[in-house]
């Protein structure tokens, strides 16, 4: 397999949990089943099961649409779009461009990506919240001994 292929299959996959979860992925990129075989160093066939089973479970391919773009650059989102995403009009998106792609994406799953992005990387057993909450009383206390210093000396 191309050198190529290979790092394109590393950047579909990073981060992505389990297998089956980069068998769709990588399957939904347009590999072929062998070639995904080959890079997760697993057999044909648990690829295959793994595409099978998602086309049973509905967990239909990510859909392809053809929009126009309009005057002031607007794109229409079919209605069958908006309802996958839970969207309405009036809801206001999060746009996303990287690699010469455009991704939209609903207020909520950006939240629930960032939430995810937040979990990795904070110890558990760690509250933010009450870090923050003991730096904001560390200050206060630090102001208060500084105006009673400039109160003594002034």
């Amino acid at each position: 397999m191309p050198e190529a292929s290979m790092d394109k299959m590393e950047a579909i996959t990073k981060g992505l949990p389990t297998k089956s979860a980069k068998i769709r992925a990588l399957g939904s990129a347009g590999f072929k089943r062998a070639d995904i075989a080959r890079f997760l160093n697993i057999r044909y066939q648990h690829v295959r099961n793994v595409e099978i089973q998602a086309l049973k479970n509905d967990e239909a391919p990510p859909q392809t649409t053809h929009v126009e773009l309009g005057a002031g650059g607007r794109v229409v989102i079919p209605a069958s779009v908006r309802e996958a995403m839970g969207i309405k009009e009036g809801d206001r998106l999060v746009v996303r461009f990287a690699d010469g792609e455009l991704k939209l994406m609903s207020k909520q799953l950006a939240l629930q990506r960032a939430q995810e992005v937040v979990r990795k990387l904070v110890p558990p057993g760690v509250s933010l919240a009450d870090e923050l909450i003991a730096d904001r009383r560390r200050e206060a206390a630090e102001e208060m001994t500084d105006t009673r210093k400039a109160r003594k000396n002034g």
